[in-house]
């Protein structure tokens, strides 16, 4: 193996990031202190939503965004099969039933007609759909959107790959998360993604009420809000002021905190957002180009005209039976080579869990992407002299 390994996704530390984490680590919250309103703060205006809320990870954002809609076991909810599984696991978590939605074999992408094939299965009635920006390429939401609002269906974007990606829109462009036509949009913050808090999550909104849910059910449920509490005798003094210790559950909730030190990372990380976009579209540019009549068994994942994306990731499409390899040869020999790659991802409608519940469901766009899927190294450290490589690597391999 290569001493100069790439592996797919590394994340992008710098000396700003280490010295604002040392600064919140020195303050005196270390969690529920004031970095973290000062990162949703942030982050709200950044893409543009009313409203930002953070959370421990990605996976508890798209449950917090789920439980603000007050989904429960009486609703059904669509979810992407082509996806991390957290996408259908956060409403699930609600006791919401889960029906597949399949997508374009050669995007990944839900579109308007797989969302209407799986509103179909449903029975034509759901309460929310999860529409994901796999690899932080965007999804057709006016379209989709177009089908739900007159139906009633809540949108809840899966924007964990998407941080930095934008969208045409009344005539110029906003940015993901926005909200221009979702309900909510659920981000991660994981070290691979574009920025990270360690591990961390956002929900967008702008509906400031399931802001004010979500900020609550992050922490066990509890308010700390004097006109909204129940009980009067306990919350306050005989002259009427607040008890200095008193506070509420009226209804369960969750340890879905983020701390301060990682708010502080996160708001670094921010602040550097519009280099390692610059970076991560310069690197897929230089692969585009690179790939171009490439090899007849090879394809890449084409942007759509109105998405001007950030890429989390940089998928190839290989007819691995066509070259006579297997993806994991393939996988072993781009590592002997100093290459790391990865599969994105295993349909989700196929894991044991939910294959039990709809054994023979059939979604062919959703494993005819998976069958062909590997992604290569993309992250800001890279040189394109890097991405060059990578590409020579697969030139040795596939022959």
């Amino acid at each position: 193996m290569s001493d100069n390994y790439l592996p797919y996704g590394k994340q992008t530390i710098t000396q700003a990031d280490l010295d604002a984490v040392a600064e919140a680590l020195q303050a005196p919250l270390l969690t529920t202190g004031p970095m973290v309103g000062a990162f949703e703060q942030a982050f709200a205006s950044r893409v543009g939503a009313g409203e930002a809320v953070a959370c421990s990870n990605g996976t508890a954002a798209l449950h917090l965004a789920s439980m603000a809609l007050g989904l429960g076991p009486d609703d059904v909810v669509l979810a992407p099969s082509q996806s991390f599984m957290a996408s259908a696991n956060g409403p699930h978590y609600t006791g919401a039933r889960i029906v597949f939605m399949d997508c374009d074999p050669d995007t990944g992408l839900v579109t308007r007609q797989t969302f209407l094939e799986a509103l179909e299965r449903a029975g034509g009635k759901a309460s929310a759909a999860v529409i994901v920006h796999l690899n932080g390429e965007v999804a057709d939401m006016a379209a989709i959107a177009a089908e739900a609002r007159p139906s009633g269906i809540r949108l809840i974007e899966d924007a964990c790959h998407a941080v930095g990606t934008r969208f045409a829109h009344a005539g110029g462009m906003a940015e993901v998360g926005s909200c221009q036509y979702s309900d909510m949009a659920c981000f991660s913050l994981h070290p691979v993604k574009t920025i990270t808090m360690g591990e961390g999550g956002m929900v967008t909104t702008n509906n400031r009420e399931w802001a004010d849910d979500m900020r609550i059910k992050r922490s066990h449920g509890i308010s700390r809000e004097p006109s909204g509490f129940i009980n009067r005798d306990m919350a306050f003094d005989s002259d009427g002021s607040v008890n200095p210790w008193y506070h509420e559950m009226q209804a369960p909730g969750f340890n879905y905190r983020a701390t301060d030190f990682s708010c502080a990372l996160g708001l670094s990380q921010l602040g550097q957002l519009d280099h390692f976009i610059e970076r991560r579209k310069a690197l897929k540019a230089r692969y585009d180009q690179l790939f171009d009549g490439f090899h007849p068994s090879l394809s890449v994942v084409r942007t759509r005209q109105d998405c001007d994306p950030c890429r989390h990731l940089y998928p190839v499409l290989i007819d691995f039976a066509a070259i006579g390899k297997s993806r994991r040869v393939v996988m072993a020999q781009l590592h002997e080579l100093g290459v790391g790659t990865q599969v994105h991802y295993i349909p989700v409608h196929l894991q044991p869990y939910y294959r039990q519940l709809e054994p023979d469901l059939d979604l062919p766009g959703a494993v005819r992407y998976y069958e062909r899927a590997l992604s290569l190294p993309l992250y800001p450290l890279m040189q394109d002299s890097d991405a060059d490589r990578v590409v020579d690597a697969l030139r040795k391999v596939l022959g």
